[in-house]
């Protein structure tokens, strides 16, 4: 086996297996209300991932136009625990809503993120 061959060889498996840890993580897939959608006020928010979450480890917040906490219910798995669905409490005032959620994966990957949306008048 020439030594490009090997170099090949080796740069292909490491990717491979690089790229395999990247997809081992629960990303969020969509989202209700949408990433920058203007909506009436939710009554609840569902965050679909492409793995199996742990609930006991995730969780969301959303932060109002005035910068102070919205409640929420307790969160709860659907769709084959790759939906988490989290209750909002109260109606939403008009304005820009952020959406700041963590999750862990059942085969123990965490990751996390934010989206935005807006209760329109």
């Amino acid at each position: 086996m020439s030594r490009l061959t090997r170099i090949l060889s080796v740069a292909t498996v490491a990717s491979i297996a690089l790229a395999g840890q990247a997809f081992a993580h629960a990303h969020l897939k969509s989202s209700v209300p949408a990433d920058k959608a203007a909506v009436a006020s939710p009554s609840e928010l569902d965050l679909t991932f492409t793995e199996e979450l742990n609930l006991k480890f995730s969780g969301v917040t959303v932060t109002g136009p005035d910068k102070k906490g919205v409640k929420l219910g307790e969160g709860m798995l659907m769709d084959g625990d790759k939906v988490l669905m989290v209750p909002v409490s109260d109606k939403l005032a008009p304005g820009s809503y952020t959406v700041d959620w963590h999750v862990l994966s059942t085969d123990g990957h965490k990751t996390e993120g934010n989206f935005t949306f807006t209760v329109k008048p």
